[in-house]
């Protein structure tokens, strides 16, 4: 994916926000060797690269007043209550040193697992994205999790999937995250079939003292 910038003089809170107002977004490059450059892109253009789930986890192709750099996108930060970028922060990165990104989930054949086609259990995606070292030659835009097999009191562990070629998962030593899980919505019919039969067999109750003298 490509985006374009400038190399921006003026920096500070001033001058940020004439930016703003000028419809354009501060930011920052920073990485490798080279020194931090501070930069302002195109708000609208910006505002809908980031509404596309792949630019969050690719490596992007910037060009800097016609110098091509190859960055991450780090950190954005928005407006608390508008639908307006403030600021956005690119990693440089370099192609024999390995990146730690995180790597967004897809989700496959949750309809045609035996939690869903047998039991009607509804299907939890407990983890939507994780946490990988990679070189940036090998860094997927997502990583699939077929839920095929999953079956009711089951769940799909970071163990259980196929990680692509050259991809380590970073997660804390000795752990297995869950990635996906199915539970029912409300009672299952066996509860609910119970519940009746504890119903039916009770005892009618005694009755009050009253209605017993009046027999």
């Amino acid at each position: 994916m490509q985006i374009s910038a400038q190399e921006r003089k003026d920096v500070g809170t001033s001058a940020s926000r004439r930016l703003r107002r000028a419809n354009q977004v501060p930011g920052i490059v920073y990485g490798g060797e080279a020194a931090p450059i501070q930069v302002a892109l195109d708000h609208n253009t910006l505002y809908h690269a980031l509404r596309v789930e792949a630019f969050h986890s690719s490596i992007l192709d910037m060009d800097i007043d016609g110098k091509k750099q190859r960055v991450l996108l780090r950190n954005v930060q928005w407006h608390p209550y508008k639908q307006q970028v403030l600021h956005v922060d690119f990693q440089r990165v370099a192609a024999n040193q390995k990146i730690t990104v995180k790597v967004p989930l897809h989700f496959i054949n949750g309809e045609n697992s035996p939690a869903v086609k047998q039991t009607k259990a509804v299907v939890n995606h407990v983890m939507t994205e994780i946490e990988v070292q990679v070189l940036p030659k090998d860094l997927p835009e997502f990583i699939e999790v077929d839920l095929a097999e999953l079956a009711m009191e089951h769940s799909i562990h970071l163990s259980s999937i196929k990680l692509p070629k050259g991809v380590t998962a970073v997660v804390a030593p000795g752990t297995d995250p869950v990635l996906a899980s199915a539970s029912l919505v409300g009672g299952s019919d066996i509860d609910a079939e119970a519940e009746s039969a504890v119903a039916d067999a009770a005892p009618a109750a005694a009755p009050a003292a009253g209605d017993a003298d009046k027999k």
